[in-house]
């Protein structure tokens, strides 16, 4: 499967396959959080078990609020509870990061806010592949 990049969301290669890693630079639109959703549905579909992701938003400045209403993002945000493992969220905003640590107590998936990026690389077992 190729590296995914649309808009403001490319992905890092990484040295385990199950990991999904991207760097979100800037504002996400409705177009990329609709094809970042379909690209997850597909590595949910292409793997036997679970896959963990690491999302660098350290030059995240916002997004569309209603992405959130797209069916196939709503789709892959209900299939991650069942197909990752751990997540890992690097920048975070306050309040994202506040609700990354409550959910992690309610939801099936690993999921803690980071303000190292390298300690978020060793949460989720991977590194990245330099070039």
């Amino acid at each position: 499967m190729p590296l995914f990049t649309s808009g403001s969301v490319t992905q890092i290669a990484t040295t385990d396959p199950k990991v999904y890693a991207f760097r979100i630079t800037g504002h996400v639109d409705d177009d990329t959080s609709e094809e970042l959703a379909k690209f997850m549905n597909t590595a949910f579909d292409t793997h036997d078990g679970k896959v963990d992701m690491l999302l660098d938003m350290t030059f995240f400045s916002g997004s569309d609020w209603d992405s959130f209403l797209d069916g196939d993002v709503i789709t892959s945000r209900f299939r991650a509870l069942k197909h990752v493992h751990r997540y890992a969220v690097v920048g975070a905003p306050a309040g994202a990061a506040r609700m990354i640590s409550m959910m992690d107590k309610v939801i099936p998936v690993e999921a803690r806010a980071f303000d190292d990026l390298e300690a978020a690389w060793a949460f989720v077992g991977a590194e990245p592949v330099t070039e």
